[in-house]
């Protein structure tokens, strides 16, 4: 399975997550086919969904996800300028989700919508 790994990634490239689900092979078997077919390019390309990937792990300071995930954006091409908006992006409703908390704002109900009543 590592092997499969490295060849996806690259010379040297298993880290430590990989690395540390070595101890039980299925849950590393699990999610690598996992993460194979969910970053595999679809209707988003490669580097889309690894900025995505990158926003979630900032979201949820996951630092070494953050970390990991950069790096492989860059891979594919992801340059300084687009880091730079991405983190911008990601600023805004993690700073909005607290500053809308902080204040006791409630959600708004939408009685046109087809879902009338529920949340938007």
């Amino acid at each position: 399975m590592n092997d499969e790994i490295l060849a996806a990634r690259g010379p040297g490239q298993l880290s430590n997550f990989w690395k540390t689900l070595t101890f039980h092979p299925p849950t590393l078997r699990r999610n690598w086919e996992n993460a194979k077919e969910v970053l595999a390019p679809g209707a988003l390309d490669a580097l889309t969904k690894e900025t995505l990937y990158i926003a979630a792990s900032v979201s949820g300071n996951c630092d070494f996800c953050t970390k990991a995930h950069i790096e492989l954006a860059q891979r594919l091409g992801m340059i300084d300028a687009m880091f730079g908006e991405l983190m911008t992006i990601v600023a805004l409703p993690n700073g909005e989700k607290n500053l809308g908390a902080g204040c006791g704002v409630e959600p708004e109900r939408d009685s046109s919508s087809p879902n009338s009543g529920h949340v938007r």
